[in-house]
């Protein structure tokens, strides 16, 4: 036989001879007669060892075989002592002779009770107790059993007079249970002893069995990977060593709760039909029957009882299990984890009620971003075409619009709205049923989920979703009329739905927030755009705190939905991403590529470990590709356009017409840059399918194609093209400006650029091309003066954000004058060779980005620090605490990835902060 001895239990036993009372608890197969054995033989200790087997004989025979084991073990005892008279009771002075000759021993002799679960009869256990209490140091007891022994361990514990060994101890560790498997012949590596370890839970007889089973297998590896327990030794050693000790409704009761992850008495109950779920369960655990205690009256069968009572369960019922999950669903819908109940319904095949569930609960946004998007996509990936409720519509709808599929999504989505739209004026049904006190956690009573079975609340929720989706559709289909009207309607809608509701589902507001963003993005309002999205970023900063009390520590489940999501990523981050993408893209439309480079960074840095890897092509690394054309590092933005799908998350963004724009814009920019006129032409005429136009996304094209004219010696096509722009827009103004010089008319370019008067300073790219054609423009009028001080100024704003483009897109006349020994120095290592620096986009040092924007707040400590005030007059002279300076001051610091004063100001500076 192989055995494993374990020190760490070996040591801990080394307590008992301090104790007059040891014991040794733990579930059938956890190893316990073996380790005390084992300890008794290492330890070289002298034992009276007595198997209970005969306990059932009567108090006299008990007595007998142990006053016998005593003596066995070298025990003295006088005639005095004698035997029991009969086999049914021993006399009160026997065990009164015996404890006191006990008593008067020098040294204590060491008794092991095995198998004390056998002892059921409360007088043996009294007689146990008295003599252990008389008997002072002259005995030791170890009782190995696998129930809690008939003994009043209370007062032990209460004295400090007892040492115990229980089953969460005897339990393998991870490296024990390495060791045990090499000594069995096999070594696997860490990943595979865990797995084993979880669905053995560390069991001694469940490892044993299982490596003894695998040396017969040709690939043990694979075998102890996928074996079925019933169909193993395991099998039979739970059967006949646990369910079959059982009456025949605990076996009822244990088959039936093997359909569940973790139940509770009530839950229990709803599947069998009875009401002992309670005393059932708690005796079992007690026994250390292979039920484990969650905690909060909720309960889990260890996972390879489970896996072999299923296997009963189908071979004596068959066809019971579904309707068992149909029950467990209808339970957990109105007590429990929206993600259970969602499991239940699909293993039942129920998808009306699975989908009511989702949609009821106000959970459709989770199918649509954020953690658990993904196991819920895959859960309903198993319904099939029918049955066709407004919930399921919306479910199909839900899951085809976030894969961007229009065709299929929006009949789904007509077809559910159509059915709302029709029981919106109904009068709603009473729930069903009174809702039971109980199962909330700490025994408080319990109130139903919002929304489960209160009908009112299940159709404002669904037709909640079903504006969602309308928004999400209308964003897709670029139709930013559609979305704001529905966007209205959700905010009406949200008067209806519980509040309780809408705290635990932020990201259905997030969402809502961010489609119409999009599509107010798409439509040109910037202004609005950026209020809806910047409402989601600032709120996602903070991880919401609103979320539902689960009733249990819950076990590994594909599907959670009313839990919290994981920490530093909740329900709302991929959202928040998103959000953050888009105002990248307003800021590269402002002209500010280092603002927007530090969003997109920013967006991508939530979302991965390193901002620098890249993602699939969406609009965060579309703005990277812009903000390196900006720059004149056309490799680097050739290589993010080329971007493979980010192997994290197979579920890309939607691609919606902003995106699909950008990245034709994008591209066609690149192009030009590249030289491939045609290419870039082509690229820029590519045609969006929207409902509703875009002017931004038209006149960047234009732009485009004008620039390939005028790259191709064509200014008037160009300046035909431009005049036909509508509105103010600067970058615009700018494209025309530079097509009407070029075409020889500068009074209507100076016309142009006079028309240039933002709300708010200029964003760099914009204040670098004025500068340029203005500097041009003082050339034409001889004014050398004016040209090198308008140049100068574009080095100075340009050389902070390294917008190399718009001086290689000037023209010839700039080159000469950049030489000039004014002009030379600013333009030296980043736009000229100078200092050593080759003039390549590859070699130009490139900070470290700040992948988080600093607050209002943190700026004004950030300008304080730069003008080498102390933390104490920073403090005086914005009114606040010295330690709240002190805590903008860390934020600070770790955005911009500094530790000290001086490297913040100096990042500052670089970044254009100050």
């Amino acid at each position: 036989m192989t055995y494993l001895r374990r020190d760490r239990l070996l040591g801990h036993l080394d307590l008992a001879p301090r104790t007059p009372l040891t014991v040794v608890g733990g579930a059938a197969g956890a190893g316990k007669t073996l380790l005390v054995a084992d300890w008794a033989a290492t330890r070289g200790r002298r034992v009276a060892w007595l198997t209970a087997q005969m306990a059932d004989k009567g108090r006299g025979t008990f007595w007998a075989y142990l006053l016998q084991a005593l003596r066995l073990a070298g025990v003295t005892l006088s005639a005095e002592v004698g035997l029991p008279a009969e086999a049914g009771r021993v006399d009160d002075a026997l065990l009164t002779r015996l404890a006191a000759e006990l008593s008067a021993r020098e040294a204590p002799v060491t008794a092991v009770i095995d198998e004390y679960d056998r002892v059921t009869d409360p007088e043996i256990a009294d007689q146990l107790e008295f003599v252990l209490r008389h008997a002072d140091t002259g005995i030791r007891l170890v009782l190995v059993t696998r129930t809690e022994p008939l003994l009043p361990l209370h007062r032990y514990r209460a004295a400090g007079a007892v040492t115990e060994i229980r089953n969460d101890e005897l339990a393998f560790t991870f490296e024990e249970a390495g060791d045990l498997l090499a000594l069995h012949g096999m070594r696997l590596p860490p990943d595979e002893i865990g797995a084993l370890l979880a669905r053995t839970r560390g069991w001694a007889a469940g490892l044993r069995l299982s490596a003894l089973a695998a040396q017969g297998e040709r690939d043990p590896r694979s075998y102890l990977r996928e074996f079925e327990a019933d169909r193993t030794t395991i099998g039979d050693y739970l059967i006949a060593e646990v369910l079959r000790r059982q009456r025949a409704e605990t076996q009822d009761l244990l088959l039936r709760i093997s359909v569940l992850d973790r139940f509770c008495p009530a839950l229990a109950d709803a599947l069998t039909g009875r009401a002992d779920a309670e005393l059932i369960l708690t005796a079992l655990h007690r026994e250390n029957a292979f039920v484990e205690d969650l905690g909060h009256s909720w309960f889990r069968l260890h996972p390879l009882f489970r896996e072999i009572l299923r296997a009963h369960l189908r071979a004596r019922h068959p066809g019971l299990e579904t309707e068992l999950h149909r029950r467990a669903a209808a339970w957990l819908r109105r007590h429990g984890p929206l993600g259970e109940t969602l499991e239940h319904a699909a293993a039942a095949g129920d998808w009306a009620a699975a989908a009511d569930a989702l949609v009821g609960d106000l959970a459709l946004g989770e199918l649509l971003s954020g953690p658990r998007a993904e196991p819920l996509a895959a859960l309903f990936s198993a319904m099939g075409p029918e049955p066709r409720t407004p919930a399921t519509d919306l479910v199909r709808a839900a899951r085809e619009l976030s894969a961007g599929d229009l065709d299929r999504g929006l009949p789904h989505l007509e077809r559910a709205a159509r059915e709302l739209d029709g029981t919106a004026s109904r009068p709603a049904q009473e729930p069903h049923g009174p809702v039971p006190e109980r199962d909330e956690p700490g025994g408080q009573p319990r109130q139903p989920a919002p929304g489960a079975g209160d009908a009112p609340a299940e159709q404002a929720a669904a037709r909640l979703g079903c504006t969602l989706l309308r928004v999400l559709a209308a964003r897709l289909t670029g139709s930013p009329s559609r979305a704001e009207a529905a966007a209205r309607h959700a905010e009406e809608l949200k008067q209806e739905v519980p509040g309780r509701l809408l705290d635990r589902h932020p990201e259905l507001t997030a969402l809502l927030r961010a489609h119409l963003g999009a599509a107010r993005l798409w439509a040109g309002r910037f202004t609005e755009a950026r209020a809806a999205l910047t409402a989601v970023t600032d709120r996602g900063r903070a991880t919401p705190t609103a979320s539902a009390q689960v009733p249990a520590p819950e076990p590994a489940s594909p599907v959670r939905t009313r839990t919290p999501a994981a920490p530093g990523r909740p329900s709302t981050a991929q959202v928040r991403e998103e959000c953050l993408a888009h105002l990248a893209l307003l800021d590269h439309l402002d002209g500010r590529p280092g603002r927007a480079e530090r969003k997109a960074l920013a967006a991508l840095a939530a979302g991965h470990a390193d901002p620098r890897t890249l993602p699939g092509v969406g609009p965060a690394t579309l703005v990277l590709a812009a903000v390196a054309t900006d720059r004149d590092e056309l490799d680097r933005a050739e290589t993010l356009l080329a971007a493979p799908p980010d192997g994290d998350d197979a579920r890309q963004p939607v691609r919606d017409p902003v995106t699909r724009a950008l990245h034709a814009l994008v591209t066609a920019r690149l192009l030009l840059a590249r030289g491939d006129i045609e290419g870039a032409l082509e690229a820029a005429d590519r045609t969006v399918a929207a409902e509703e136009p875009s002017p931004w996304a038209e006149a960047h094209a234009a732009l485009v194609a004008a620039g390939a004219h005028l790259a191709d010696g064509r200014p008037e096509l160009a300046v035909k093209l431009l005049r036909e722009l509508p509105g103010e827009d600067p970058l615009c103004l700018l494209g025309a400006a530079r097509a009407e010089l070029a075409a020889g008319c500068p009074s209507h370019a100076l016309d142009l650029l006079d028309r240039i008067h933002p709300r708010h300073a200029p964003g760099p790219l914009i204040a670098v091309r004025t500068a340029l054609l203005r500097a041009e423009l003082a050339g034409i009028e001889g004014d050398r003066e004016a040209r090198r001080r308008l140049v100068a100024q574009a080095l100075r704003e340009a050389r902070r954000d390294r917008l190399r483009s718009p001086f290689k897109e000037a023209g010839p006349w700039l080159r000469p004058l950049l030489a000039t020994p004014a002009l030379r120095p600013l333009a030296e290592g980043w736009l000229l060779p100078g200092a050593g620096t080759p003039y390549t986009a590859a070699t130009v040092p490139e900070p470290p980005p700040m992948v988080e924007e600093l607050s209002a707040r943190e700026r004004d400590v950030l300008v304080r620090l730069a003008e080498m005030m102390s933390t104490e007059e920073i403090a005086a002279d914005l009114f606040v605490s010295v330690n709240t300076v002190k805590t903008h001051l860390k934020s600070a610091y770790r955005k911009l990835g500094v530790n000290r004063r001086h490297d913040a100001v100096h990042r500052a500076r670089e970044l254009g902060l100050l």
